[in-house]
């Protein structure tokens, strides 16, 4: 613990590395900042409109609340087991699937998760705008230039900022939650509520496909924030410290929204923030409301634009080998993504409810298939043997494109067309489902079953063992072994 401590404090303000292997030596952290930073990136304001969406899409509050549990630790044990790849790898996660796409084909999904990033970070800030503008008086366009701002900041300070306001943000998250959940109960007859049990399979199942695409969608990049952590982290633990903040985080969230919705009489839906406050009362209370309102939305809406920044400087470095990323490169790049994020929160900022259930469940046909390959890969094909410096050498053993993973990949995509209901598509087999998007569930087991049969056939070769770069101090103490591996 000492050691952890002193790691810790040696570390400067302003994160120095981006993409890069993070050397043991300057590993740090536990556990515990793991699970505040996922419970304080879910108990927020976007977590709490998803819940409500399953109310205001139709359904009985006794069984959505079953649902979106059952979502929940499905998504959220597909979101753990990456973070559990973090600290073994010291890597962020995307580069990761160089191994099953190669060093050019990773670039294939990786394009597609900046636009998921770009997309919940518009959204999230079109809520935490509404926030700001009712708690300076200002309009909510306003509200969110100045969000973006702030975030802009915290993600080119880097990873021991978003740590810390994700602890500050947990503790803010608790009380605020605690009160309003007090709030509505003396306001509400729950009990009534709860009496309600007309079960339906398209409301259950929306429920579902709603608490599990918004765990599954933390999945690209969970791993950039547990890979500070020791080597010797236990991986188990990573799991449950990562798994279990998100997903209590996110159902408490999700709890108050259905609630929220279903008392509502249709006024929740356009005013989501100014109903959610006004649970809470007026005058102080509510500008404290709306006060840790903004504030939760700063650590999910930091995660997603620290990720952005992580999946563009992969791209890059995929193309043109190692990058060492200046802090002025990356205030430019965190400045693009912040500032397309922000054009498209002020042009649908009017059309946000019906425009965000579309995107969470559209987005998914582009990465649940990636997620089931990368984990059945690292943990059944590969099992934790990867070639950590063979990720940055496109005629290493990795190579340029690796046409199983990329062909496993597209089909994984086409096989969910059937199943997808969104403004965008919407599947031939959607009716006979009730109306519900499924294709989340085809678009996870299916590529995984496939990739685990072809690879196992096909697989490229798999080192006896983990092997990562060599460390300056392990060449300097063995000075025989110098080179460019280390086998662990």
């Amino acid at each position: 613990m000492a050691v952890t401590s002193t790691r810790a404090s040696s570390k400067p303000l302003i994160e120095k590395r981006s993409i890069d292997y993070i050397p043991e030596a300057e590993r740090h952290g536990r556990l515990l900042s793991q699970f505040t930073l996922w419970m304080g990136a879910n108990l927020q304001i976007t977590a709490i409109v998803t819940g409500a969406l399953a109310v205001v899409l139709g359904g009985d509050v006794f069984w959505l609340l079953i649902g979106l549990l059952i979502g929940q630790l499905l998504g959220g044990g597909v979101m753990a087991l990456h973070a559990a790849q973090g600290p073994k790898l010291g890597l962020p996660q995307m580069i990761s699937s160089r191994v099953q796409f190669g060093v050019y084909g990773a670039a294939i999904p990786i394009v597609l998760v900046c636009l998921m990033y770009l997309g919940f970070t518009a959204t999230g800030t079109v809520l935490s705008g509404q926030a700001l503008g009712q708690l300076f008086g200002v309009s909510d366009s306003v509200g969110i230039l100045i969000f973006a701002s702030v975030i802009v900041l915290v993600t080119v300070l880097g990873y021991r900022v978003i740590h810390f306001i994700g602890r500050v943000a947990s503790v803010i998250g608790v009380i605020a939650f605690v009160y309003l959940f007090a709030r509505l109960i003396s306001q509400t007859d729950v009990g009534a509520l709860l009496q309600i049990r007309h079960f339906s399979w398209s409301g259950f199942l929306l429920a579902v496909s709603l608490a599990a695409s918004w765990q599954i969608a933390f999945g690209p990049y969970v791993a950039d924030y547990s890979r500070y952590l020791p080597s010797k982290t236990s991986s188990v633990k990573t799991f449950f410290a990562a798994g279990a903040g998100s997903v209590i985080g996110a159902q408490v969230a999700m709890i108050l929204g259905v609630f929220a919705a279903a008392s509502a009489n249709g006024q929740f839906a356009g005013h989501e923030v100014a109903y959610i406050v006004g649970l809470g009362g007026t005058g102080a209370t509510a500008a404290l409301l709306y006060f840790s309102i903004a504030f939760g939305k700063v650590t999910i809406s930091t995660l997603n634009s620290y990720g952005s920044f992580m999946c563009i400087a992969t791209i890059i470095s995929g193309f043109r080998g190692h990058l060492n990323v200046t802090r002025l490169q990356r205030l430019v790049f965190v400045l693009v993504i912040v500032g397309a994020a922000t054009l498209i929160a002020l042009l649908g900022q009017h059309s946000f409810l019906g425009a965000f259930k579309s995107f969470i469940l559209f987005l998914l046909a582009f990465f649940t298939p990636w997620s089931a390959i990368n984990l059945v890969d690292y943990y059944c094909i590969t099992r934790e043997r990867y070639d950590v410096p063979a990720l940055a050498d496109p005629n290493g053993r990795y190579g340029r494109w690796n046409a199983l993973g990329i062909s496993v990949y597209v089909f994984g995509v086409l096989v969910q067309l059937p199943f997808i209901a969104t403004k965008f598509y919407t599947g031939p087999l959607v009716a006979a489902m009730g109306g519900v998007d499924i294709s989340w569930i085809i678009g996870l087991v299916v590529p995984a079953a496939l990739y685990y049969v072809v690879a196992k056939k096909w697989h490229s070769a798999v080192p006896d063992q983990l092997i990562l770069p060599i460390e300056q101090d392990t060449v300097d103490a063995q000075p025989s072994r110098a080179g460019r591996i280390q086998a662990v």
